[in-house]
């Protein structure tokens, strides 16, 4: 019986009888799992992501020919600097983002940016596949027409499976249509042939946009400021208040005095940091000393 509750993966009954999977999944391979992954890369998984963690990394320990977590888990930790925990990482990753997610963010960056001097500078620091720097680049060139040349939009994301989809900047023409077909037009390569159903984002949007591996628990970060704004959308919510609170005192030498940071719209930094204060809905700016 024993054997048969630990092939269980979520620990749920269906009907009177167990779900039967063919990996096994203990509750301290979950326990383990959920430390690793808080420890690497700030992830707070809750107890009802078992599932989730099971399907995700049933397709490395089937990569290795494993059959069960505490063998994966014993290989990763013996190799801290093999290149599978890489791959565990982006496992673990979620990568829910869209053109012009949270739309009202984008007016209000243009408003900020387009009165500016010197080359405007940009980090989106959970860039996911790509949509969410993209849409920046698109907005820096509608409002700075040929100045938009100069800027540039450093793009950082831990997991590298998703920066190189969005290095490569082509999505399926169902995603592209949500937007309006004058941004279509302009910002987008439709594919023809073997690349028929797919848009590629033109050179000229790309060109904008330098994408990089980035942790944000690293003790250092290989980019430098300042910015005129820093996009930190949606990612928090993966964090404690406590690694929340340390990545907010780290943005704040980074930014520019007037710099702005752009928050996901259920994400509130007002009682983290005492280093913004609320500007406007999900925009922060520098607080005064």
């Amino acid at each position: 019986m024993t054997e048969q509750r630990e092939r269980v993966a979520d620990g749920q009954w269906a009907s009177g009888h167990q779900i039967e999977r063919d990996l096994i999944l203990t509750d301290a391979d979950f326990t383990r799992i959920r430390e690793l992954i808080y420890q690497r890369a700030g992830i707070v998984l809750a107890e009802h992501k078992r599932e989730m963690v099971y399907s995700r990394l049933a397709k490395r320990l089937r990569h290795h020919g494993m059959t069960r977590f505490t063998d994966y888990l014993v290989r990763l930790e013996r190799q801290p600097e093999a290149k599978e925990w890489e791959a565990f990482t982006n496992a673990l990753t979620t990568n829910l983002t869209a053109f012009f997610r949270e739309a009202h963010h984008f007016p209000l960056l243009a408003e900020h940016i387009k009165t500016k001097q010197e080359p405007v500078t940009i980090w989106c620091s959970a860039a996911s596949t790509g949509e969410e720097p993209y849409s920046l680049a698109m907005t820096l060139l509608e409002t700075l027409g040929p100045k938009a040349s100069q800027a540039k939009i450093i793009a950082t994301d831990i997991d590298t499976d998703a920066l190189a989809r969005a290095r490569a900047g082509v999505y399926p023409l169902e995603q592209v249509r949500k937007l309006d077909d004058v941004r279509v037009k302009r910002f987008f390569q439709k594919g023809t042939g073997n690349h028929a159903g797919f848009a590629r984002v033109r050179p000229e949007v790309s060109a904008l946009v330098e994408f990089q591996p980035l942790n944000l628990l690293a003790p250092q970060w290989a980019i430098k400021g300042p910015f005129d704004a820093v996009f930190c959308r949606n990612i928090m919510i993966y964090f404690d208040k406590d690694t929340q609170s340390k990545i907010l005192k780290r943005f704040a030498p980074l930014m520019k005095p007037d710099g702005l940071l752009f928050a996901g719209h259920s994400e509130n930094f007002s009682y983290i940091s005492d280093a913004f204060k609320l500007r406007g809905q999900t925009v922060y700016t520098l607080a005064k000393k």
